[in-house]
């Protein structure tokens, strides 16, 4: 059995100083396989992008340990290895792309900086493989429909060829059937590109429809793992897990 590709050991995330001082994570311990999609559930607050932001480097106090493909990490600083095989997809498609860069530009300068060649042959390659084509190509953001722009933001993760990326709520500022492309997308790439994914979501039926295992996080501590074969069965230790399940259902016969 080959290595895990990520490995947290009693991760604690916290910002500020006491008195003031708030521990958003407490103590998680995850595991994920090289070519799993792994999933992190929770309400806000939970702590769960928390541990998706303490991976980035973008949370600047943190103890545990993390390694990623063999790399332990520290404090904020990553390697440009690590940033050639961990890319992030973030919740606002919008934002996260440059209002004045064309689409041409945003995955050009990507390129380039991880060190790739070919780049005009690349753009086209990726804009082919998120669906979009290469019509697009010299588009600005505004003139882009909100799930066309997470196509490009999840084309720009894939430029430097990564093993493993982190999804942050890739969907929720999306209509209802703009999601469904764009998981469908999401899991149609895993399986092209043998990527991991990690994924953060508040949303059960998205985890449950990307991941095949997920973590159920309470207050910054992980209080329920299980399978996705467990979640459509109602299977979950914890009784928060159990009201999770049952608050979803009972809102997805309300949509229904």
């Amino acid at each position: 059995m080959s290595a895990p590709i990520l490995e947290i050991r009693d991760l604690r995330v916290w910002f500020g100083n006491p008195p003031d001082r708030v521990d958003a994570v407490k103590g998680v311990d995850l595991t994920v396989a090289r070519g799993e999609s792994f999933g992190l559930v929770g309400e806000s607050g939970s702590g769960k992008s928390t541990i998706l932001r303490a991976l980035a480097g973008l949370a600047p106090t943190w103890s545990g340990t993390i390694t990623v493909d063999g790399e332990s990490l520290r404090g904020t600083r990553r390697s440009p290895a690590f940033h050639r095989r961990v890319q992030m997809v973030f919740q606002d498609p919008y934002a996260s792309l440059h209002p004045r860069h064309t689409v041409d530009r945003v995955l050009s300068e990507t390129l380039r900086l991880q060190g790739m060649d070919d780049i005009d042959r690349r753009i086209g390659k990726l804009l082919d493989d998120v669906g979009l084509g290469r019509g697009f190509r010299f588009r600005y953001p505004h003139q882009l429909s909100g799930g066309q722009r997470q196509r490009v933001a999840v084309a720009r993760a894939l430029a430097g060829e990564p093993a493993l990326l982190l999804l942050d709520e890739p969907t929720s500022a999306l209509d209802v059937s703009v999601q469904a492309e764009i998981l469908n997308l999401l899991a149609d790439l895993r399986v092209e590109r043998g990527l991991t994914y990690v994924m953060v979501s508040h949303d059960l039926a998205v985890i449950g429809h990307l991941c095949q295992r997920l973590a159920v996080m309470q207050g910054g501590l992980i209080v329920d793992q299980l399978t996705a074969d467990d979640l459509r069965a109602g299977r979950a230790d914890s009784a928060y897990t159990r009201e999770l399940i049952a608050a979803s259902r009972s809102y997805a016969g309300r949509e229904a």
